[in-house]
């Protein structure tokens, strides 16, 4: 099991956020919890533990104490990642969603707290993998044997590496998942929304990365994106928007007109051509 200062190291948590986990390790027994922290590293239970953790937890309102267990499942799934033969650096960028999490909840709300629980399950039960600059989701239900492509907000979008990131993801899931299909790649995401096209510019990264898919269908009225576009929460009324970045400027102005940018569902085209 990787030791708690290395992973926190590894992953470049805060300080500010070390100190806050140091103190809070008196007070989580672990023992206590250890079937929970089991259950929360399989796919197939940890939505379940996920909720009962909480309830644990109770008076957590800040999830650090949920961060705090968290993590420690992190430190137990490097013995995973290892008996695979899967890389410390992939290992590495995938738990570093911890960090940047932690970082957008404070440019979002002007302070630090953990608000992401209820989606880092998903790295810590090994059904999402971040290879260089997108992340890669098991799929499950209808979707199942497809493979969900996830953009961080930290995503080189360079037409290199994207398709570094897609000919690597291949390698790896051939490697060490051989037997779990793959066979189309799938993305559901404000960044492919078709309003956007009026909104960029010539030669726009966002615009290249929107022409790999095939758009199937489009949410209009969804408004995630302002958490993403503005880092803003979900709730803030148009006109307190930022306005800083072009695309900000130009997709405030379309909002304060009434017009809204959605998400939109699209398939991978020629999967088979990535190299």
């Amino acid at each position: 099991m990787m030791e708690r200062k290395e992973l926190y190291e590894l992953i470049g948590l805060q300080e500010e956020v070390i100190c806050r986990l140091q103190a809070i390790e008196e007070e989580v027994d672990l023992a206590q919890i250890d079937p929970l922290l089991s259950r929360l590293m399989d796919q197939k239970t940890m939505e379940k533990a996920y909720e009962e953790l909480k309830a644990v937890l109770d008076e957590d309102e800040e999830q650090m104490r949920m961060l705090y267990c968290q993590l420690e499942c992190v430190r137990r799934v490097w013995d995973r990642y290892r008996q695979k033969g899967i890389s410390k650096v992939v290992y590495a960028d995938t738990m570093k969603c911890f960090t940047r999490f932690l970082g957008e909840c404070e440019q979002k709300n002007g302070r630090m707290f953990f608000d992401r629980g209820w989606w880092t399950y998903r790295q810590i039960s090994m059904k999402i993998f971040r290879i260089g600059a997108l992340e890669y989701e098991f799929c499950d239900g209808d979707e199942a044997g497809m493979t969900a492509v996830h953009i961080p907000s930290d995503a080189d979008l360079s037409a290199a590496s994207v398709q570094q990131s897609l000919a690597e993801s291949r390698t790896f899931f051939t490697t060490f998942y051989p037997d779990c299909g793959h066979d189309k790649y799938i993305c559901n995401s404000w960044l492919l929304s078709p309003v956007l096209r009026s909104l960029l510019p010539e030669g726009s990264r966002i615009a290249a990365f929107q022409d790999r898919f095939e758009i199937t269908e489009v949410e209009k009225d969804s408004r995630e994106y302002v958490e993403w576009l503005f880092q803003s929460p979900l709730e803030t009324e148009n006109e307190n928007l930022p306005a800083q970045t072009s695309l900000q400027r130009k997709a405030k102005e379309l909002m304060l007109a009434g017009g809204n940018i959605g998400s939109a569902y699209g398939i991978l085209k020629e999967y088979g051509d990535i190299t």
